[in-house]
């Protein structure tokens, strides 16, 4: 259900908040979010239709988001297996590296589909960013979830 709600919303709104051309990825938040809690491959699953539903949206990537965001997932996984999940500074680091690496798995997708690659540089730039925007969009992501938790919880008790 989260991962609609990050679709729909990726879709609708995020054009909103981008920032020097660069758009942070709610889906990807998602995506990360639940592979570091999950197993790898429940979690491959996870980001595979993630990006499928990315590149529905997109219409024109190829099946660069199906397979650049199901790798993601696989690395976000990764992590977990010795760290806690509920790290806010862990889940920011993960978002901002596997976002790194999906740009650079998209960006070799679209190139042996045809792209020019002659856009490197931009598109490293434009990665870097939506790195940081990605990790701000991740934490910022916890702490509200935190306490929209607390808040049941207080209720709960009453």
């Amino acid at each position: 259900m989260w991962l609609l709600v990050a679709l729909v919303v990726q879709a609708s709104l995020m054009h909103y908040t981008i920032v020097r051309g660069v758009e942070p990825s709610l889906v990807l938040v998602a995506v990360v979010w639940y592979a570091m809690r999950a197993d790898a491959g429940r979690a491959t699953l996870y980001g595979f239709f993630a990006g499928l539903g990315e590149d529905l949206i997109a219409f024109d990537a190829g099946g660069a988001w199906t397979f650049s965001t199901a790798i993601a997932a696989f690395l976000a996984s990764l992590p977990t297996r010795r760290f806690f999940e509920d790290s806010i500074p862990l889940f920011m680091l993960v978002t901002a590296c596997v976002t790194l690496v999906r740009a650079l798995v998209f960006w070799s997708v679209l190139t042996i589909e045809g792209y020019p690659p002659g856009l490197g540089t931009l598109h490293f730039h434009e990665a870097l960013l939506q790195a940081v925007l990605n990790a701000a969009l991740a934490g910022a992501v916890m702490l509200v979830s935190r306490r929209w938790e607390r808040r049941g919880l207080s209720r709960r008790r009453r």
